[in-house]
């Protein structure tokens, strides 16, 4: 079931020759359409700079955002990490909250219901719930999870995950042996199926192939678009930018005939139908930490075994103190307060040093019964985690974040980050974060870890960046 990439690749059409991102940024611009951007974990900013990031929802803060010049904006939901109810409850709300913050400003907008790369999330729960709040109609939905930062591509209705040069099918990596979102099926038209319980048979899920769009262009995308109605889901195939290119101006041209679409992707998506630049990582020489005296801060959650490695690797760095959070301690009666304790205490004493730490949970996944035991575990956990970065009297040079509900629940939780700025990425697929006014630590730069991206070293090339050792 392995396959070469270069060998699946080299039987594809030839890409579409044209570079259509002017165009693209030409279409958004005269369609003065907002793309919201639900993000239900803060990877979802891995293809963005200076994007604004929010992590509310009144009604005020989105009528002041509709009302700025940015093409684009995220809401940080981290819904992966709720149960069902209180995620239809959080979507139903910023779809009711959108609708009046649009009519108050005038401005138009979209919504991407941003999601995992590798399958994982509340789907159909999330694109149902914001269609039923958003109201008025939708033609279809469009599930998109390319993502090539991450290795992760669409081909004949198969989405792969890459492993060095081969291409494994979804449903045969870890990531479908998720406790809560696990799931059989590779090829999305059935993967659809089978997340929406029947409901959906394969036969009705709808595909923009690769060689409709490499032959066909945008032309031929905007005619299959045209053709879908009543919310009828379509998965889309891209294995490049150039792909997603001229998905996007084929979808731009069906919207300006009235067509209208929920859009469920992956984050390779959202840069190109905000019409952004691609734009070089950010190195060394993009942060200044001024006299700070105390280290890094590193905090990591994320149980999957690339997760593992890159916690090694950081761990065998020679300037690095790790402190293991016992997460069989956490989940006893009376011993979550005292391991808290115990770590915070510690960390405080190393970045006072000037060292940097790493705060991780003990590697032996812990799961429950079924999904939603699962799920509160993972809660508790990841709780446990923002309790030891409250619990900080020292402020680090920096932090980084290690796994998605981690990364959230640190940045709005820990941190008390309402809103920050997406400085861009320091590796493909690992943002930085800015942290904005009324924060814990204003200005505080964040890098937000995806637990699926990178290999072995790449944390702890991360660490070796900000810190300024080797």
């Amino acid at each position: 079931m392995r396959v070469s990439k270069a060998t699946l690749f080299a039987q594809l059409p030839p890409e579409y020759p044209e570079d259509l991102l002017p165009e693209i940024r030409r279409m958004v611009k005269a369609s003065r359409r907002k793309v919201v951007v639900l993000d239900d974990d803060p990877t979802g900013t891995q293809t963005v700079r200076n994007i604004t990031v929010l992590t509310r929802w009144d009604t005020s803060t989105l009528a002041k955002v509709l009302s700025e010049d940015e093409d684009v904006v995220y809401i940080l939901t981290n819904s992966r990490s709720f149960l069902p109810t209180d995620v239809a409850r959080m979507n139903c709300e910023i779809a009711c909250n959108l609708k009046e913050a649009s009519k108050a400003t005038g401005r138009p907008f979209v919504v991407v219901s941003r999601s995992d790369s590798t399958l994982r999330g509340h789907f159909p729960l999330e694109t149902d719930v914001l269609m039923e709040g958003l109201g008025d109609g939708f033609d279809g939905v469009l599930v998109i999870p390319f993502f090539e930062e991450g290795g992760r591509f669409t081909v004949n209705d198969i989405h792969y995950v890459a492993e060095g040069e081969d291409l494994i099918p979804a449903a045969e990596t870890e990531y479908a042996k998720d406790a809560t979102f696990g799931y059989r099926a590779s090829n999305l038209k059935e993967w659809v199926a089978e997340k929406c319980g029947g409901r959906v048979m394969p036969s009705q899920v709808a595909s923009v192939s690769l060689e409709l769009i490499r032959q066909g262009g945008p032309d031929a995308v905007c005619a299959a678009l045209t053709r879908l109605q009543n919310a009828q889901i379509c998965v889309v195939n891209a294995a490049s930018y150039r792909d997603m290119e001229v998905f996007v101006v084929g979808l731009l041209r069906a919207e300006e005939l009235g067509k209208r679409f929920l859009y469920r992707t992956a984050a390779s998506f959202v840069r190109v139908r905000g019409g952004l630049e691609a734009f070089p990582l950010l190195s060394a020489a993009d942060f200044d930490f001024g006299d700070t005296l105390s280290g890094g801060l590193i905090v990591a959650g994320s149980y999957i075994r690339k997760s593992s490695e890159q916690i090694a690797a950081v761990q065998a760095l020679p300037h690095v103190v790790s402190l293991e959070v016992s997460v069989p301690e956490l989940l006893t009666e009376g011993g979550r307060q005292q391991e808290v304790s115990r770590v915070a205490r510690q960390a405080n004493e190393v970045l006072a040093d000037g060292k940097e730490v790493l705060i991780y949970t003990s590697r032996q996944l812990i799961t429950g019964s079924d999904a939603a035991s699962s799920l509160k575990i993972g809660q508790v956990v990841s709780q446990s985690l923002v309790d030891i970065v409250r619990s900080l009297s020292v402020k680090p040079a920096w932090m980084i974040a290690k796994g998605g509900i981690t990364s959230s629940d640190v940045a709005t939780k820990g941190l008390d980050i309402a809103q920050a700025r997406v400085l861009g990425q320091i590796l493909p697929g690992v943002p930085v974060w800015q942290a904005g006014e009324g924060s814990r630590w204003p200005g505080m730069v964040y890098v937000v870890f995806p637990g699926n991206v990178g290999g072995p070293q790449s944390m702890a090339q991360v660490v070796k960046v900000l810190s300024g050792r080797n």
